[in-house]
């Protein structure tokens, strides 16, 4: 998968810590991509829009603010 165009963003409560972090890139067409901030050479999770929609739904529901 040619992932050259992907723009990467991590949220903005994650700080400059050097936390646990992840980047999403969600502007490539039909797929979201996920990838660890202290590993950006590693591998990286794909997803479908739809299911990334769902994880994201679930995680929210799961720890409300």
């Amino acid at each position: 998968m040619d992932v050259t165009g992907a723009r990467w963003r991590k949220s903005t409560r994650s700080g400059n810590n050097g936390g646990n972090c992840v980047e999403v890139a969600d502007n490539l067409p039909g797929v979201v991509l996920v990838r660890d901030t202290k590993d950006r050479d590693g591998g990286m999770l794909t997803f479908t829009p739809g299911a990334w929609r769902g994880f994201v739904d679930l995680a929210k529901a799961s720890h409300p603010r």
